[in-house]
């Protein structure tokens, strides 16, 4: 009796330690998928942007993501990706503004699935200007985005020189991945071009008399000159007029450009001899001289008609606009008269 009743108890035991066994190993296992599946296991309370310079292994994206203030407990991020077989990620930019499990965090940036930059290039900019503002959204250097820009090899895919590049970096906001190539760039901003500008007015372009590198050049030359933009489509048809009865366009933006800064000129900056002032040579300069903005393009192609040949600046930032020479000249005296004004009182103003 005592020998059965061993057996049954030492039987009893056997079977509770195993299902004890098999309970404690469930329950491990449901609380490590648990853990797996929490949405909150990487979190933050403010966007945080991740930029991975490299493919990147484990220890140092631990490292990173702690410095960041993503994750307490490294310990259980290397479980987690020990667990699912993530030991490189891939660079890029990726943006945590919200919760992620670690199966969702650890497989996007070791499959390299990047979240998008913004970068918005504005109109009435110069080439560098451009390429620096590329630059600082993107990964490629200022120095990348220039041999592109100027790679002979590179623009003849696109039938351009690099004169004319210029006027076809559109001016717009574009959601780029971080690691996009210059080329890739380049192909995007010349993609936005040819959909908002060729593709929407070929009918225009192609019943002006000029080349679409033509129309670009007189476009910048309206963007550089009009600080109003009701005044864009009157500027455009001024020098439109002058072209078509052989005047030069005795434009300063051109002056400006050719000296290589913006300023008020002086009398001899009218007299230098370049290809881009338009005081010396006759007809438009041999390129744009900035990335003109969509409302300048559509002012060159659809001018205002008027018999306007001249203009000169007023007080108030805009034009006025004359027909013959000497209403032209009476108005400049009057600019004159007012810019004298303005000095003597800043040079009181500065001996107070």
């Amino acid at each position: 009796m005592s020998s059965q009743s061993n057996s049954l108890f030492t039987s009893n035991e056997l079977i509770f330690g195993i299902l004890l066994f098999f309970l404690s190993a469930f329950l491990i296992a449901e609380l490590r998928w648990s853990r797996l599946q929490n949405s909150y296991a990487i979190h933050t309370d403010s966007p945080v942007h991740l930029y991975l310079d490299s493919q990147t292994d484990f220890k140092t994206l631990s490292q990173t993501l702690a410095d960041s203030g993503l994750i307490n407990d490294q310990g259980e991020l290397r479980w987690a990706a020990d667990l699912m077989g993530w030991k490189t990620f891939q660079k890029g930019h990726y943006l945590v503004d919200r919760g992620f499990t670690y199966q969702e965090f650890l497989s996007k940036l070791g499959r390299g699935i990047q979240d998008p930059v913004s970068v918005t290039v504005l109109p009435g900019k110069s080439m560098g200007q451009i390429i620096d503002k590329l630059a600082e959204a993107l990964q490629p250097d200022s120095l990348a985005f220039h041999h592109t820009f100027t790679d002979s090899v590179v623009l003849a895919r696109h039938n351009l020189n690099e004169k004319e590049l210029i006027g076809r970096l559109y001016p717009n906001t574009y959601s780029l991945f971080w690691t996009s190539s210059p080329e890739k760039v380049l192909q995007r901003i010349l993609r936005e071009f040819n959909k908002a500008v060729v593709t929407q007015h070929e009918q225009q372009i192609d019943s002006l008399n000029y080349s679409l590198n033509e129309i670009l050049t007189l476009a910048s030359i309206v963007e550089w000159e009009a600080k109003s933009e009701e005044e864009k489509a009157t500027i455009s048809g001024l020098y439109w007029n002058r072209l078509e009865r052989g005047m030069r366009l005795q434009a300063d933006p051109t002056v400006n450009y050719a000296l290589g800064e913006r300023r008020r000129l002086l009398y001899e900056d009218y007299q230098i001899e370049h290809p881009y002032n338009t005081y010396v040579i006759r007809g438009l300069p041999p390129g744009p001289i900035t990335n003109p903005s969509l409302n300048a393009i559509k002012a060159t192609i659809y001018p205002k008609e008027h018999d306007y040949l001249y203009m000169v600046a007023s007080p108030d930032g805009t034009h006025d606009f004359s027909e013959t020479f000497e209403e032209h000249k009476q108005k400049s005296e009057r600019w004159r008269r007012w810019l004298r004004k303005q000095y003597r009182i800043k040079e009181q103003q500065n001996s107070q």
